[in-house]
């Protein structure tokens, strides 16, 4: 049973939760929620702020083995999705921000990115690998559609002639085909589309302010339909919410023309774990425990799972499972279908903007 009158309208998180780096912090009190009760005044308005930032640097080198790209590069940090599993969250507290709420309200933009990637793609001694954007928070959220960062980075790659990668799960991705046809082309393009659930009750209670699934499917038809290819993302698997789904997802994205899919199981590392605990107490309390127990059971006992090679794939029963339906899943609907890899080739000679003659 969903709860949605306890909900905060329009976001994932419920409150906000306590930077860990920070040594004070604050509570709403009730005495000030009784006082704006009686003055017809809102304790909270609940609208988003963007707040520009300006870095260095662009392209991140990523470490961990088990994440599957070696480069990444965001052009916002938070995220107006507000997808209530989502890892990037702990991340907003290196900004000085709370995992919470304000992962969702407050966005940081990176009205430079392009001219840093720019700088980057044009240094000497890069050699070109596929660069990933949204390595830690969708380029496809809805600040997106007023700064149009990612089209402009997408015209820099295209310049240079360098693979890139997108990860997304926002239909405004469709704005941008004219640029993504044309790296299609040279095969310098690939595109990952986040699906999590083919229910709409289950998408807007888990990914509040995403593009619906019907709209996803439609990207997945599209882009593959101009040859564009296209991973699909199902993750996070979530134990008694979205892990019945696998074979159904699956069966519904090869038929789009995906080429491929891969998955996770959730895992709620930081203030996460107590970011959803609050949310499906809330959201879905008549089997809030049945779902916090199994996660558990996929991750030794804990919410917490940060160990290389396990913490995407989970261990245990219900874990085996879940890898089964998927390994079952790619068996049945992408046995003749492959990914293709991206060219490295072309960029070398466009670094100066133009093709060398000799």
């Amino acid at each position: 049973m969903i709860n949605p009158k306890s909900n905060i309208k329009g976001r994932g998180a419920q409150q906000n939760t306590h930077n860990r780096f920070f040594e004070l912090s604050h509570e709403v009190r009730d005495d000030f929620l009784e006082f704006c009760e009686k003055e017809g005044e809102l304790p909270d308005k609940n609208k988003a702020q963007f707040l520009n930032v300006f870095p260095k640097t662009i392209v991140n080198k990523v470490a961990s083995p088990d994440v599957g790209m070696a480069y990444s590069m965001n052009m916002y940090q938070g995220c107006e999705h507000g997808c209530i599993y989502c890892y990037a969250r702990n991340s907003h507290e290196f900004w000085g921000y709370s995992a919470g709420l304000d992962f969702e309200r407050r966005i940081l933009v990176k009205k430079n990115a392009p001219k840093l990637l720019e700088q980057h793609l044009k240094k000497k001694s890069w050699q070109a690998q596929t660069i990933v954007m949204s390595g830690n928070t969708d380029c496809y959220q809805p600040a997106e559609k007023q700064f149009e960062i990612t089209r402009q980075c997408l015209e820099v790659f295209l310049k240079y002639k360098h693979p890139v990668g997108i990860i997304t799960k926002n239909a405004l991705i469709l704005r941008d085909l004219d640029l993504l046809k044309s790296l299609a082309a040279d095969n310098l393009i690939s595109v990952n589309i986040s699906i999590t659930s083919l229910s709409e009750d289950t998408r807007r209670i888990l990914e509040p302010r995403t593009a619906t699934i019907k709209r996803r499917l439609k990207v997945v038809k599209e882009l593959s339909a101009y040859g564009i290819p296209v991973n699909v993302m199902l993750a996070p698997i979530i134990p008694s919410i979205n892990s019945h789904e696998i074979l159904p997802m699956a069966k519904a994205v090869s038929e789009a023309g995906a080429l491929s899919i891969g998955h996770t199981i959730v895992r709620l590392n930081g203030a996460i774990g107590e970011i959803f605990t609050d949310w499906i107490h809330k959201t879905l309390p008549d089997r809030a425990e049945k779902v916090l127990h199994q996660i558990e059971n996929c991750h030794g006992g804990t919410l917490n799972e940060s160990r290389y090679g396990v913490r995407m794939r989970g261990e245990g029963q219900i874990a085996k499972q879940i890898n089964d339906m998927v390994n079952l899943a790619k068996m049945k609907y992408f046995k003749n279908k492959v990914m293709p890899k991206l060219n490295t080739k072309l960029h070398e000679p466009y670094k100066n903007g133009q093709m060398k003659l000799f």
